[in-house]
């Protein structure tokens, strides 16, 4: 899993509440079990049209949110089943970071097993950061998980709370195998003593 320090970059707003798994990656582009290659199919019912063109009106077919690492988006975000493809489809398209006033419990966990960081604010500040994604490619947001900040193109920070664990998580990679591969040292040391102790285990 990719490491997470710090991104900066144009944020998209997406000021929609209750964005559900199912339109964040239809059911159809469950078959997979790969995480990479749904990023073209992230928000697929609102990005083509029946003809597989881009809807040229949804904010990332725009030219500045093409290549946008952060969404900022409303309440209750990843609603819905608990597919895992929906936080492997905005990853793999390039969001490393979601900002929204709550997250559904599965999508929210999800995000951190998977390289992405789910940030939860008030509403008010939530507006003030869509706003900002709204200036488009002229505004530029960063955030910065080993500080817990995220600074507005207007130079405003913004403090975010994160679980430790989760953030050490992020900040080194690791995900749940990356943990386990962690300890092979003492998991390798366990096994040899446990066989040892008792041979006809």
């Amino acid at each position: 899993m990719d490491k997470f320090e710090t991104i900066t970059g144009v944020a998209a707003p997406m000021p929609m509440i209750n964005i559900d798994t199912d339109m964040i990656i239809p059911k159809n582009f469950l078959k997979t079990i790969k995480r990479s290659g749904l990023g073209v199919n992230l928000f697929d019912e609102m990005r083509y049209d029946d003809d597989r063109n881009e809807i040229p009106d949804f904010v990332l077919n725009k030219d500045a949110y093409r290549n946008t690492e952060v969404l900022v988006t409303g309440a209750n975000f990843g609603c819905g089943s608990s597919r895992e493809h929906a936080p492997w489809a905005i990853k793999d398209f390039g969001i490393r970071c979601v900002i929204a006033p709550s997250f559904a419990d599965i999508f929210f966990n999800n995000c951190f097993k998977n390289g992405i960081l789910p940030i939860a604010l008030p509403q008010e500040q939530v507006d003030l950061l869509m706003k900002d994604a709204e200036k488009g490619s002229n505004a530029r947001m960063t955030v910065d998980l080993g500080a817990q900040t995220i600074t507005t193109s207007d130079g405003e920070v913004i403090t975010f709370d994160v679980d430790p664990f989760k953030k050490h998580c992020l900040m080194e990679g690791l995900d749940d195998i990356g943990l386990t591969m962690a300890k092979a040292d003492d998991i390798a040391s366990f096994e040899a003593k446990s066989s040892a102790q008792r041979p006809w285990v």
